[in-house]
């Protein structure tokens, strides 16, 4: 962590109760909780979202091959 020791974190959070206060911290932990589990679901539907459409884009590519015939090699 970009050398920050105990006391260094311990004035950070100082700082941070003396600036949001007491009352608030709870809330504000609580919403930034909300945004992350948020952020979280719309990162994994769109990681589902590619997967299925990879998945979709091979099915594609195995029906035109099923559909082509074969070619034939006329050469004599």
């Amino acid at each position: 962590m970009i050398g920050l020791g105990a006391p260094e974190l311990i004035i950070i959070a100082l700082v941070i109760v003396l600036l949001f206060g007491a009352a608030k911290l709870p809330e504000l932990a609580r919403g930034s909780g909300r945004a992350l589990r948020i952020f979280k679901a719309e990162t994994k539907g769109l990681r589902s979202d590619d997967d299925t459409k990879i998945s979709a884009e091979q099915v594609d590519d195995d029906v035109i091959d099923a559909e082509t015939p074969p070619r034939r090699d006329d050469t004599v």
